[in-house]
């Protein structure tokens, strides 16, 4: 391909617009009631609070149009999109209200962020067959900041100066996770702080999404304590979380007999025609298990520890003090009351990694920066980080089989800043989009599901 010669070019149209994929996805908004939500919880004093629904929806859509600092919030602002949309809100305005949260403000849009959710999930296939089985992945990550003026940033355990963000996500087995609760903690903070209470406020939530059935929370080895296995019971879910090698475990490792240990297919596995089986470097075996044993006996917890071994390739490494078994093979261990069969169970934890998923697409998108110096600005930035992703998302179950679980930069590109002109007859505005776009039918799914039927008179 290349390009034709003497081509001019020149910001000059007014009837156009580069993302016309924001008008079924704000109707969607509204009809999950942002709008109004925003308007009953989110309550800022002074100047910088009017009109928060205005601001709220704005920042929402920005950040589903690409936006992730507040000056690039102006790409709602050319073209026809005054024809489109009413009147949003200046850069500086957006910022100016964001840095008037305090935390408990945060606490509000949090609360926003679940009714958007739940609303979300019945009005879209959003969540399908959570009613059935659900899981929630719990994990944090280090959203790196550079400069001196970032209020609340530092050093954690990654060894990078930024702000700690704790993420709570659903997801069944045939629907892509959405983020179910978030908190912004500093950035030196463990990981496990507060987690419990979000645990618990994201079983709430999703219970109202309509988890009904069986939900398991998943997490790795930071967040291996009472606090959150026990905040998983108290809201009535089951728990795998990745065991930390401590004293007690390993002696739990040391109790597994050699003949209980079963090979697991892995991609290197071979299958021996003879003996009927697979023959793998990876072992799994589980064994009952009491945890917390610290604590009082009220509050000790019985399960069963799945135990994955894999052949260890360089003996040098084994930690000192360690026997010969653990010279032979690398451990990972899985504290769980799944009642799943144990290789079932164990391929289930594994599926923990979604997570990480959800985290890359968050910081490919609107969490590229944290724009704010204070820390309640960019808990707010985050809280609507995730509303705007929920509503992609949605959007997407909308559009096609495909977009349903496709990332939200795909779903961005393909249906989201699609360029269309404006035109109105017979007081009828009416958008113009490309010929032969390659989406054109899971468009045009979108923007009829979004609409929807007309409510009924009352």
């Amino acid at each position: 391909m290349r390009v034709f010669h003497k081509v001019s070019a020149g910001f000059d149209d007014p009837n156009l617009v580069s993302c016309a994929g924001l008008v079924p996805s704000l109707a969607l908004a509204e009809r999950a009631g942002l709008h109004d939500l925003v308007a009953a919880h989110v309550k800022l004093p002074g100047p910088a609070g009017s009109n928060p629904a205005v601001k709220v929806v704005t920042l929402v859509a920005g950040m589903v149009a690409g936006a992730h600092t507040f000056d690039a919030m102006d790409l709602l602002r050319h073209g026809a999109m005054g024809r489109l949309f009413t009147a949003g809100r200046a850069p500086s305005t957006l910022g100016t209200f964001l840095r008037a949260f305090s935390f408990g403000h945060v606490r509000q849009l949090d609360a926003v962020a679940s009714r958007f959710l739940v609303n979300l999930a019945a009005l879209t296939p959003l969540l399908a067959d959570v009613d059935q089985v659900a899981y929630l992945d719990i994990d944090d990550t280090i959203k790196a900041t550079y400069g001196y003026q970032k209020q609340g940033a530092g050093y954690g355990y990654s060894g990078v100066k930024g702000l700690n963000a704790l993420l709570a996500i659903v997801s069944t087995p045939t629907a892509a996770p959405v983020i179910v609760a978030t908190r912004l903690r500093k950035g030196s903070t463990n990981s496990p702080r507060g987690a419990a209470r979000l645990v618990a406020d994201a079983l709430v939530t999703a219970a109202n999404a309509g988890a009904t059935g069986i939900v398991t929370v998943r997490t790795d080895s930071a967040y291996y304590g009472h606090a959150v296995v026990a905040a998983a019971r108290r809201g009535g879910a089951r728990f795998s979380v990745t065991a930390r090698m401590d004293a007690a475990v390993t002696r739990a490792i040391t109790e597994i007999g050699e003949d209980q240990w079963v090979p697991i297919k892995y991609r290197q596995a071979i299958y021996d025609q003879d003996e009927c089986r697979w023959v793998s470097d990876a072992q799994v075996a589980e064994i009952a298990f009491t945890a917390f044993t610290s604590h009082k006996k009220s509050e000790h917890i019985g399960a069963r520890l799945i135990v994955r071994r894999v052949k260890r390739l360089n003996p040098k490494s084994v930690p000192a003090g360690q026997g010969e078994l653990f010279s032979t093979w690398r451990h990972h261990a899985v504290f769980t009351d799944s009642r799943e069969p144990m290789l079932a169970a164990e391929a289930t934890h594994r599926d923990h990694a979604i997570v990480e998923q959800v985290i890359a697409d968050l910081k490919s998108g609107s969490l590229a920066r944290m724009p704010s110096g204070q820390i309640n600005a960019n808990g707010a930035w985050l809280v609507l980080a995730a509303i705007a992703f929920n509503l992609t998302r949605a959007a997407g179950t909308l559009a096609s089989r495909f977009h349903a679980k496709a990332t939200t930069a795909t779903i961005r590109a393909q249906l989201i800043t699609v360029p269309a002109r404006i035109s109105r007859s017979a007081r009828r505005t009416r958008l113009h989009l490309p010929e032969r776009w390659p989406w054109t039918d899971a468009w045009h799914a979108m923007f009829n599901s979004a609409y929807g039927p007309p409510a009924p008179a009352t």
